[in-house]
């Protein structure tokens, strides 16, 4: 008998995500889920069980170990071995009461196998593209080339007060010429959630905030503040910059997260340019008819800058 939490939790695993509710639409970067690792050419890949005479093999069970969760892969291997065998044996035997019913000729069950067979292809096409561009080597010259040497981001610290027109604004502006503290006018009028710490937005970098924003911010010097209400989709802002610094760059360790993720994303670019060169693509509108020209021009860029959350505009 197969302990109960173990065996739960692996039925959990390979089970739970074929009944769950689907999304609405997949994610646009979502991945392909990897290509099956065969085992290398001579190496031994012996049989470790027979469904209805089909052959399941120790690479079967290596890659279903390896998807594991880290707390299963650390079971011993006496105790976790039959559970994946027990595991392998169920799935082969489901896929054949399934084809027994005929569901691998169901119109539906043949388009999700498509997509699973085109999922995978995708993967191993930019596996194969992609993977020898990400070496060692590739970040650390990414490094040099984007990093090392130049001057760290520019932050500045600064608090604003937002208000619905640019009428008030100019009120408060005039107010502030006039000697009034900036902390109280921002407690007074600031229509946002951080009023009551004076309009205190904390430090943040150019990308940070809206590109409106962030040009007049970066443009003033410690102490001073707009003197022309600055308009974004938020309402109108008047700002006050009150410390300005210049962060060290990061280490090669800090940034090579990011620089691998870099060359990965220009990778599957080129991979996709590659193999989008070598078809014929024909478009069609909602009706079947097909595309004018000027309707498959390219999509417009997406935001200008990463919206800062509620408090911290």
């Amino acid at each position: 008998m197969r302990p109960l939490l173990i065996s739960a939790a692996l039925v959990a695993l390979f089970c739970l995500p074929a009944l769950a509710e689907p999304p609405a639409s997949p994610p646009a970067a979502a991945a392909p889920p990897a290509a099956k690792t065969a085992p290398p050419a001579g190496a031994p890949d012996p049989v470790v069980a027979k469904v209805n005479g089909h052959d399941l093999h120790m690479s079967d069970v290596q890659e279903l170990a390896q998807s594991l969760p880290a707390q299963l892969r650390g079971m011993p291997a006496q105790m976790l071995y039959p559970l994946l065998i027990d595991q392998l044996v169920d799935r082969e035997a489901l896929a054949i009461a399934a084809r027994k019913q005929g569901l691998d000729k169901d119109p539906a069950v043949r388009r999700e196998m498509r997509r699973a067979e085109d999922a995978t292809l995708q993967n191993a096409f930019i596996q194969r593209q992609v993977a020898p561009s990400v070496t060692e080597e590739a970040i650390s010259a990414l490094y040099k080339k984007e990093i090392a040497g130049k001057p760290g981001e520019e932050q500045v610290h600064a608090r604003h007060i937002l208000v619905a027109s640019e009428d008030e604004a100019n009120k408060i502006i005039a107010e502030l010429k006039g000697g009034a503290d900036f902390a109280a006018l921002a407690k007074k009028y600031s229509s946002d959630p951080g009023a009551q710490k004076g309009g205190d937005l904390g430090w943040f970098k150019k990308a940070d905030m809206l590109p409106e924003f962030s040009a007049a911010a970066f443009a003033l010097k410690p102490g001073q503040y707009t003197e022309k209400p600055v308009h974004t989709r938020f309402g109108w802002h008047v700002i006050q910059v009150l410390e300005v610094k210049r962060e060290p760059p990061p280490t090669y360790q800090q940034a090579r997260t990011e620089l691998r993720q870099q060359i990965v994303q220009q990778g599957v670019q080129k991979a996709i340019e590659q193999a989008r060169a070598g078809v014929s693509i024909e478009r069609f509108n909602p009706d079947g008819t097909p595309m004018r020209a000027t309707d498959t021009a390219e999509p417009p860029p997406g935001p200008e800058a990463p919206v800062p959350p509620p408090g911290n505009r």
